[in-house]
Order: C-alpha cells, then structure tokens, then sequence
C-alpha cells in the first residue's frame, strides 16, 4: 500500500507569522515542510534563505524540512542550508556544473539527496544517477511563482519516472511539485507520486488547515480502496 505524504510548501504562508503558519500546518496533519529557494537568476523571482531556515529551527520546529533550491549555482547553498537544519535538499541538474559534486555535498552534510527536473527537462540523468538518489522531484508548473495551473503533460512525466523508479526497485521518493489541489491531487497519485508539495491550496484555502489536510487525505485515501 502507497504511502502518501503531504509537503506544505510556505511560499504560500504569510511570513509575518511564519512560525505559527508552520506550527499549525504540521498540528493540522502536514508531514513535511517545503522550502522553495529562489535566487531571481536560475528562476524569476526571490524568496528565501537559510537563515530563515536556521531561525525556525532555533524557534522550536522540528518538523522534517524539504528544501528546493532553485538557485545558480548551488554548492555553498546546499552547505548552509544544510547547517541551518534541512533535512532533504533537491537541486536542478541544469543549475551545477558538477551534478555528482554537489550531490556528494548533500551527502557529507548529512541530508537525504534530491533532483528536480523542470517540466522541459529530460529525464536521461536518471541513467547515471537514479543510483545516488533519494528523491525525484517533478515539476508540475514552470517554476518561478505560486498560484500556477498544473500542466496536463506532466502526467506522462510522472508516469515514466515512476516506471523507472520501479525498475531499479529502489525505495525513492516520487515529489510533484506545483497546481496541485483537491480536485486533481487523486490523479496524480494515480500516476505514482506520493510526496505532494502543496501550497496554495492549503495556506489560501477558504477552510482550516485541518479541514483542508483532512479533505486532501480524504481524496489519497480513494487510491487505496
């Protein structure tokens, strides 16, 4: 039986409350907190760094922390978010000029290792690293901004990583990032994910988080019966 997990992505959070926010998602039934890094270079836009990071580990989260960095380029990135207290940190093979350098960086820092591939991107890096992988993230949107639609083609994305992630037989995490909500997260677990980095729909919903997370858990629940 798949294990869904939901990663509440805090770009979607009001930051004047950013502790709180994070707080309550996680009481409200969030598994995973997702950072989105951007350096408004690889994408366009500028979000955050690792000493916002640092700082709601030093307010007491201790939740598990998913880091995206969408930044160019990434190794001194991946070691002070690394120091600051992520957990899994996911970069984009196009954004470094040694893809096993900085993955062998995530590594010796202790953090579960993750590549994210932009909806254009290829999937023929997965040939030589699967291997070195503890994570795939797919992205469902062109990154850059919240509030995105969720591409159609990005079906057939998912369903060839997952076919290749079944292949190896190795226990890696399939994350769909992007337009995700209630009324297309069941087909996309359909396909094979089973991280779900949502943000809009949970930060924006008209409902609690509660009652939001429950409604979401209500729709994966369909998968297994």
């Amino acid at each position: 039986m798949e294990k869904f997990l939901i990663s509440a992505s805090i770009l979607s959070a009001n930051f004047a409350y950013l502790g709180k926010e994070i707080n309550d998602v996680i009481k409200s039934g969030a598994d995973i907190i997702h950072f989105d890094v951007m350096d408004n270079h690889y994408v366009p836009n500028l979000t955050i760094g690792p000493l916002v990071l640092k700082s709601l580990r030093e307010y007491g989260i201790k939740a598990l922390i998913d880091v995206h960095l969408m930044s160019q380029p990434v190794d001194d990135l991946i070691m002070n978010f690394a120091i600051a207290g992520a957990n899994i940190i996911s970069f984009h093979p196009e954004s470094t000029k040694h893809i096993d350098r900085s993955i062998s960086l995530i590594k010796e820092h202790g953090c579960k290792v993750g590549l994210a591939f932009n909806p254009s991107t290829p999937l023929y890096y997965l040939d030589y690293l699967i291997d070195e992988l503890d994570l795939i993230l797919v992205m469902s949107v062109n990154p850059g901004f919240e509030g995105q639609t969720f591409l159609p083609y990005i079906f057939k994305k998912i369903s060839k990583v997952k076919k290749i992630i079944n292949k190896r037989k190795r226990k890696i995490l399939l994350e769909v990032d992007g337009g995700i909500n209630l009324e297309n997260i069941k087909k996309i677990a359909t396909f094979g994910a089973n991280i779900f980095v949502i943000g809009s729909a949970i930060f924006k919903s008209q409902f609690s988080y509660k009652e939001t997370i429950r409604n979401i858990r209500i729709e994966l629940d369909k998968i297994k019966k």
